[in-house]
C-alpha cells in the first residue's frame, strides 16, 4: 500500500527536509517514526526540498514500505506517539502507486512572514524575519506595484542563489501579494515551481522596494538581466513557510 500524507513542521531545529548523514532532517525523523509505527522500514518522498530553518504548514509526502499496513485514516494517530514535537502528520489516504508528490504537483504556495518592529519579540524567534526599519503603508503599496513585474512566465535566473545545478530557470508565478496587519507583513507567492532560494531573494528585493531603496520598475530590469548580483539580499530562512501544494 502506498500512502499520501500531509505534514506540518517547525524547521528551526532541522537541517532541511532531505536526509543528510549525521544531521537532523525532517525526512530522517519521518522515516524513523513511521518505521516504528509500521514495524518495517518505510520510505518517505517529499514534495519539495526545504532548506534548513524553513517551515511548512502543508507539506505533502508519500509513504511506502514492504508489508506493514495501517488503515490510512488511523495513520495520523498511530504515528503521533513516535514523532518529535516539531513534526505533525495530520492527514493520510491511499494513493496510486505511480503518484509522485513532487513531479505531480501543479503549483506550490509559499508564505513569508516579516515582523516589522524595532523591539525583538522572543516568542517569534525562528519563525519570522525581524526587520526593524519601518515599512509604512506607502512602502507596502510600492511592494505590490513591484510584484506585478514578477507575475507571469519569466526566466528567474537573477533570483536563483549560487549552488544550484538546474539549467531550466523559467518559471510561472501565478500570484504574489504583500499585506501588513499591525507589525506583521505577509508575502504570499504561488508558482508552478521555484528555484533555489527564489522566494527568499524575491522577498529581499521587495523589501528594498518597500524602504524605497529601489523603484518597483527596477524589478523588470533585474529579471531581464538574468544577473543575480542585481537582485537584493537573500531573506533569512526563518520567515519562510511552504503553505500549500496543489495537484
Amino acid at each position: 500500500m502506498k500512502y499520501f500524507a500531509k505534514i506540518n513542521y517547525l524547521g528551526t531545529n532541522f537541517h532541511g527536509f532531505q536526509v543528510q548523514p549525521g544531521l537532523r532532517t525532517v525526512q530522517g525523523e519521518l522515516c524513523n517514526s513511521l518505521s516504528m509505527a509500521f514495524g518495517v522500514d518505510c520510505a518517505v518522498t517529499g514534495c519539495s526540498r526545504t532548506d534548513a530553518g524553513v517551515h511548512a504548514n502543508e507539506f505533502c509526502i508519500t509513504i511506502e514500505n514492504n508489508g506493514g499496513t495501517i488503515p490510512a485514516d488511523k495513520l495520523p494517530v498511530a504515528v503521533a506517539r513516535y514523532l518529535p514535537t516539531d513534526i505533525s502528520l495530520y492527514y493520510a489516504s491511499e494513493c496510486d502507486e505511480n503518484f509522485h508528490p513532487r513531479y505531480d504537483a501543479v503549483s506550490k504556495e509559499y508564505v513569508y512572514l516579516i515582523r516589522n518592529r524595532k523591539i525583538y519579540d522572543p516568542f517569534y524567534y525562528g519563525r519570522v524575519w525581524f526587520y526593524p526599519r519601518e515599512i509604512d503603508s506607502d512602502g507596502i503599496r510600492l511592494m505590490n506595484d513591484a510584484a506585478i513585474y514578477i507575475l507571469g512566465k519569466h526566466d528567474f535566473r537573477a533570483f536563483m542563489a549560487e549552488g544550484s545545478d538546474i539549467e531550466d530557470t523559467v518559471r510561472t508565478v501565478y500570484s504574489l501579494s504583500v499585506k501588513k496587519s499591525d507589525d506583521l507583513i505577509e508575502i504570499k507567492i504561488s508558482a508552478d515551481g521555484f528555484l533555489y532560494n527564489m522566494v527568499r531573494i524575491i522577498v529581499g528585493t521587495l523589501v528594498d522596494v518597500g524602504i524605497k531603496k529601489i523603484e518597483p520598475r527596477y524589478i523588470k530590469e533585474i529579471i531581464d538581466s538574468k544577473n543575480r548580483s542585481l537582485a537584493s539580499m537573500t531573506a533569512p530562512a526563518c520567515g519562510l513557510y511552504l503553505n500549500k501544494v496543489n495537484y
